[in-house]
C-alpha cells in the first residue's frame, strides 16, 4: 500500500494531486460513480468519463474495477442506447421541505452495493467521482456505505463537485480530496468495465475557448485543448468493438475549427462504419459554425440528436454568452439543417431561463423566435455554478449558495430560492416551449 494513501482517522481529509493519483502502482483500485439524489434524473448519455479515463490509465500498473451506482441500476431501455434508471422515493433534505415535488434516489441501493462488491477483488483504494454540486447527497451516501464495507480502505473523492467546492466536499467523509484536473493519457475510457455498454462516449477536445458567464468549463479546464484525430478514432473504434452503436460527443466546442478536426473525423467515421453508428450532441453545437456544408456533413455522418445553443435573443444575455451566435445566424443554421434532411423536431434549441436580472419577456420572445425559425425550443433553467461570474451575482442576493450546494439545483433554484420566476410563470414558459400554449 502506498504510504501516502493510508486510511485517515479523524480530522480534515488530506489532499493529493492528479499526478500522485496516476502514479499508484500494484493496487486493486475500485472506481465508484455514486447514485443521484434529486427530483428528476434521466440518462442523457451520462457516463463518469473522467473516472473512466483515470481507470484506464491506472490499468498499466494496477488492477481496476468499476461500481457505477447509476448504470448498474438500469431497469429498461430508452432510445439510442440509453436506459431507464431505477428510482426510490426518499425523504427530502430539509432545505427542500417546502417544495411540492417528490425526491428520489436514482441508482442501486445498499444491498445492491454488497452484491456487486462481492464479485470484485477487495480494493486497496477507492476512487469516488462526483458530478453536479447539488448531487452531493448521493456522494455522501456512497462514501458512508463504502466506509461500512471497507473500514480500513482509503477513499479518494474527485470530480466536478469536488473541484468546484472542495471545502464542502471535505465534509462528506472521504480520506482524501483529489485536487486539480488532468488531461487523459489513455487513448480511450475504460468502457469495457461495463458488461454491455449501450452507447459510447467521445471527446475530441477538453475545455472551451469561450467564456460564458454562466458556464464552468473554463474553471474546470483552464486550457482549451484539441485531441489528435487518431486518438479520437481509437476511442470510437474501441467502444464500437464492445458493441456500442450510439455515440455521444461530450465536447463544449465540437465544431470549432471544423475543417481541421471535425470534418476529417466525420470522413473517417463514414468510411469505417458506413452508416452503422448513430451520433449525438447533447451539450449543444455552436450555431455560428453550421452552414449548408456543415449541415450536410452532420446528416451524412449519422448525427441523429442535434442540440443547438442559442440561449437568448436578448442582446445582454447574448453578450454574456460570449456573443457566439446572433439571431440571424441561428435562423440560417436551422434553415441549413432542415435543407440537409433534419426535421424540425431534430433541431432542439437551448433557451436559458432564470439568469440573474433576466427579463422574462425576453425568454418568451426567444422561445417564439426559435419556433418561427423552424426549430424546437428546449428550456434550460439556470443553475448558479461556483466559480462563474453569474454565481457571484446570484450569491450576492442569496449568500447561502456558497455553503449549501442543494440551493444550486437548476430544477428549483429559479422558482423557490432566487424567486426570479414564479412557479406558475415557469410552467407557462415550459408549456410555450412544448407548443402547448400560445
Amino acid at each position: 500500500m502506498n504510504l501516502t494513501l493510508r486510511k485517515r482517522r479523524g480530522g480534515a481529509p488530506g489532499k493529493i494531486d492528479t499526478g500522485t493519483l496516476l502514479s499508484l502502482k500494484g493496487l486493486n483500485v475500485l472506481g465508484v460513480n455514486p447514485p443521484v439524489r434529486d427530483f428528476a434524473f434521466m440518462d442523457l448519455w451520462s457516463k463518469p468519463l473522467g473516472l473512466l479515463y483515470i481507470l484506464q490509465t491506472l490499468r498499466a500498473d494496477n488492477e481496476v474495477s468499476l461500481l457505477d451506482c447509476v448504470a448498474f441500476a438500469a431497469c429498461g431501455e430508452k432510445s439510442f442506447g440509453r436506459s431507464k434508471i431505477k428510482k426510490t422515493e426518499i425523504e427530502k433534505p430539509e432545505v427542500y421541505r417546502g417544495i411540492p415535488r417528490r425526491y428520489h434516489h436514482f441508482g442501486i441501493t445498499g444491498g445492491d452495493i454488497k452484491k456487486y462488491i462481492a464479485e470484485m477483488p477487495a480494493p486497496d483504494v477507492i476512487l469516488v467521482t462526483s458530478a453536479m454540486t447539488y448531487w452531493y447527497p448521493g456522494v455522501r451516501w456512497a462514501i458512508e456505505r463504502l466506509s461500512e464495507i471497507f473500514p480500513d480502505v482509503p477513499i479518494l473523492l474527485g470530480g466536478i463537485y469536488a473541484s468546484l467546492m472542495p471545502e464542502h466536499a471535505a465534509l462528506l467523509g472521504a480520506d482524501y480530496i483529489v485536487c486539480g484536473r488532468c488531461e487523459p493519457a489513455a487513448p480511450y475510457p475504460a468502457m469495457d468495465l461495463y458488461k454491455a455498454p449501450g452507447y459510447g462516449v467521445v471527446m475530441t477536445s477538453f475545455g472551451c475557448p469561450f467564456s460564458c458567464r454562466y458556464c464552468a468549463s473554463g474553471v474546470l479546464w483552464p486550457r482549451y485543448h484539441r485531441r489528435p484525430l487518431d486518438a479520437v478514432l481509437k476511442e470510437i473504434d474501441f467502444q464500437a468493438s464492445l458493441g456500442a452503436r450510439d455515440f455521444a460527443f461530450y465536447d463544449d466546442a465540437l465544431l470549432l475549427d471544423k475543417e481541421d478536426l471535425f470534418y476529417p473525423l466525420c470522413r473517417e467515421v463514414r468510411d469505417r462504419y458506413r452508416g452503422a453508428l448513430r451520433l449525438h450532441t447533447p451539450n449543444g453545437l455552436h450555431v455560428r459554425q453550421i452552414d449548408a456544408r456543415c449541415a450536410d456533413i452532420l446528416f451524412e455522418t449519422g448525427f441523429k440528436t442535434i442540440r443547438l445553443s442559442l440561449e437568448s435573443i436578448d442582446p445582454r444575455v447574448a453578450h454574456d454568452s460570449s456573443s457566439k451566435v446572433a439571431a440571424k445566424e441561428y435562423a440560417s443554421a436551422v434553415k441549413a439543417l432542415l435543407a440537409a434532411g433534419y426535421a424540425p423536431a431534430d433541431c432542439e434549441t437551448y433557451i436559458l431561463a432564470g439568469l440573474p436580472g433576466q427579463d422574462i419577456g425576453s425568454v418568451r420572445e426567444s422561445i417564439m423566435f426559435v419556433r418561427e425559425c423552424g426549430g424546437v425550443p428546449k428550456l434550460a433553467e439556470f443553475s448558479p455554478i461556483p466559480g462563474t461570474p453569474y454565481f457571484e451575482d446570484a450569491a450576492r442576493l442569496l449568500p447561502e449558495l456558497r455553503t449549501e450546494p442543494l440551493l444550486q439545483n437548476n430544477s428549483v433554484y429559479c422558482s423557490y430560492f432566487s424567486k426570479s420566476i414564479a412557479p406558475g410563470v415557469l410552467q407557462e414558459l415550459k408549456d410555450l416551449a412544448r407548443g402547448n400554449a400560445g
